[in-house]
């Protein structure tokens, strides 16, 4: 099970989120947050493993949210702004979902997140074994 949170300062956003997420066994949506700071507290005492975070949030962006995180987990950036794209890179994140995205769109993206949690947990098995 990949243990998610969503942050957007629009609340309809959230509802789409939440209703992709609903469809996949594999996710549980654990909180959403419209005020990222609030967010970023429940982070301190609820890690998990994906973050989809808005980009253009009044007060704190989400790249700079990214590059302030120091968890280990994984982000897909949800946007309406194309112009993130390449930044989101450079912090790293999964993969980059434009608003409005449909359902197949958004299955590919957390397919990248399980494939990326699966070669995580296998490389640290490599580690102990080898």
């Amino acid at each position: 099970m990949i243990t998610c949170i969503a942050i957007d300062d629009e609340p309809k956003a959230l509802e789409i989120i939440r209703n992709h997420v609903s469809k996949l066994d594999f996710l549980r949506l654990e909180n959403t947050f419209t005020d990222p700071f609030q967010a970023l507290s429940y982070l301190a005492t609820h890690p998990v493993d994906l973050m989809f975070l808005d980009i253009d949030m009044p007060d704190i962006d989400g790249i700079q949210i990214a590059r302030h995180f120091k968890q280990s987990a994984l982000i897909i950036f949800t946007t309406a702004h194309s112009e993130y794209a390449l930044e989101s890179y450079e912090v790293e994140a999964v993969d980059y979902l434009l608003k409005p995205f449909d359902t197949a769109r958004f299955l590919t993206a957390v397919n990248k997140v399980k494939e990326r949690l699966a070669s995580r947990s296998t490389a640290s098995e490599d580690y102990f074994f080898v």
